[in-house]
């Protein structure tokens, strides 16, 4: 997911659209913090992990 994140966000940054841009910036959010979650081995929605 932060890979996908950080892929939208070179595309839309490269090409102007700014929808791909902010869409990417939510994805690696996202992504990164479900991440920082489960290097807590915090369980997210009853599952250790989002995958």
């Amino acid at each position: 997911m932060i890979v996908l994140g950080l892929i939208l966000l070179a595309i839309g940054l490269v090409t102007g659209v700014a929808a791909l841009w902010a869409v990417g910036a939510a994805l690696a959010a996202v992504g990164a913090a479900l991440h920082a979650s489960e290097i807590r081995r915090r369980a997210v929605g009853r599952r250790r992990h989002y995958w």
